[in-house]
């Protein structure tokens, strides 16, 4: 039975995390250097990932305007490409080829993301916002205030992350997406704090994705797009919030209705820390392989051992791989693997390709490589193992490990050494070494779809930060165009 105070139409004040958003986005300055110059790298990887997944009819089928025609000359441009398009349409192409390969950041904590998915909401919103300002006679904003974003999106899907698990009750990550980008793009666009509360509750009302399509049986290409469509949620949201449309104070916490009691099992969405700039001077970047992260050092460990099983690969009796518990829920999966979303979440084929082949790329998820017979009986040597102390310090906020261990044994009796890797070379400890790295993945990335003058600009502002974060966003945006 409802009781007669939860019937009370007098409308209550904000719930305290709409307002800590809110005052984040519209109060808070970043000062710390190290976030810029993170975000710097993060802008080039994440817009390398975007470029390599157009080389995959699976991603650039779903791009362009929703319907055939409904371009928007002077709309929003999407990289790689020559589509001008409304925000909300430009915020879901660039959204979806961010997150197709599985390429970008990550965000592991109770939750897990990719906050760089946040980019499609918000370079779009600052181009869009850029171009029509000209028109007026105003400046453009800066690729500076996209960096501010972007640490600004990281900090919020990052913090709500750390101790409010959403998969457990299998609602999808991407809500994350949704709340982080609404925010910073409502206060991007000019949004008053009123505004950004009206937005922000909206999003939490939107409730959650199912994690349906990221697991066994029904892994799907959704997972490569489900990022696109939550910036773009975000986007639509802000432009409805700056047109006046209301908001819903008590979005979490209202008793029976609110998201708190409907979703997450009554229990409060917890901020463990304030808001600030450590998400993003945290966050794991993805530098060598496109892969599931909880897989990553797993693949790494996998490489150290191909040269001792490439030729032996017949006289394995058993492979034993330890993981952290998020990797067995998520990744550790036997029998048929049906499609490429399926093999990039299946830590087993993923092992199998580094041990045979000693490489793992994008195209090693498709059809001609997964047909090798040599897969599969592999997969079905492979013993996937909880490691209590990989597990710890994955959850330790000091360390934010996320380790694995590979070893293999053959049937005469001998044995792998036990390759162990406790954080990937995307790590913040590993920055000097992975940094170099990425900046060659950039470059790999836009000298397959841009041309050579082009290239050679981007190169250069890569290259000096604080130039590209000078740049106005409608000179940075032609660079990508084809």
């Amino acid at each position: 039975m409802i009781q007669d105070n939860i019937k009370s139409a007098r409308r209550p004040n904000p719930d305290s995390l709409l307002t800590s958003i809110a005052d984040y986005v519209c109060d808070f300055t970043i000062t710390r250097d190290e976030a810029y110059e993170t975000a710097h790298y993060c802008l080039l990887d994440t817009l390398a990932c975007a470029l390599l997944a157009l080389a995959y009819p699976a991603c650039t089928k779903l791009l362009g305007p929703i319907v055939p025609g409904a371009n928007l000359p002077g709309g929003a441009r999407v990289p790689g490409t020559s589509y001008e398009l409304d925000p909300v349409q430009a915020a879901f192409n660039v959204g979806t080829m961010v997150r197709w390969l599985d390429f970008n950041d990550t965000w592991l904590a109770a939750e897990w993301g990719h906050p760089s998915d946040n980019l499609g909401g918000i370079l779009t919103a600052a181009d869009w916002l850029s171009r029509c300002r000209e028109t007026e006679g105003s400046p453009s904003l800066a690729m500076r205030d996209v960096l501010t974003g972007m640490i600004k999106a990281h900090e919020i899907q990052g913090i709500l992350a750390l101790e409010n698990s959403f998969n457990r009750l299998g609602l999808d990550h991407v809500i994350l997406v949704r709340v982080a980008t609404t925010a910073v793009v409502t206060q991007m666009l000019g949004g008053s704090r009123e505004q950004v509360i009206n937005a922000i509750s909206n999003a939490w009302i939107d409730g959650a994705a199912l994690r349906t399509y990221r697991h066994a049986p029904n892994t799907g290409s959704r997972k490569s797009w489900a990022a696109g469509d939550a910036t773009s949620r975000g986007v639509r949201l802000a432009l409805l919030a700056l047109a006046g449309e209301m908001g819903y104070p008590s979005a979490l916490s209202a008793r029976i209705w609110g998201f708190q009691d409907v979703l997450f099992e009554g229990k409060p969405v917890r901020l463990s820390r304030s808001f600030s700039s450590y998400v993003m001077e945290n966050v794991l970047f993805k530098i060598s392989y496109p892969a599931e992260f909880h897989a990553q050092t797993a693949v790494e460990a996998a490489m150290r051992l191909h040269p001792r099983v490439r030729d032996r690969l017949d006289e394995i009796e058993k492979i034993v791989i330890e993981t952290q518990e998020p990797g067995i829920r998520i990744i550790d999966k036997t029998g048929p693997l049906d499609n490429p979303a399926d093999r990039d979440h299946c830590i087993q084929y993923m092992v199998a390709i580094a041990l045979i082949f000693g490489r793992l790329t994008g195209k090693d998820y498709e059809e001609d490589v997964a047909s090798d017979p040599r897969i599969d009986p592999l997969r079905a040597k492979m013993q996937v193992r909880e490691n209590d102390t990989f597990t710890r310090d994955y959850y330790d906020p000091e360390k934010r490990y996320i380790g694995n261990a590979v070893q293999v044994f053959f049937r005469d009796g001998t044995h792998s050494e036990r390759v162990a890797v406790d954080f990937p070379i995307g790590h913040r400890r590993r920055r000097a070494e992975g940094i170099p790295l990425l900046l060659d993945k950039f470059n790999r990335a836009i000298g397959h779809r841009l041309a050579t003058p082009q290239i050679e600009v981007l190169m250069g502002l890569a290259a000096e930060r604080e130039r590209l974060a000078a740049v106005p966003v409608t000179r940075f945006m032609p660079l990508w165009k084809v």
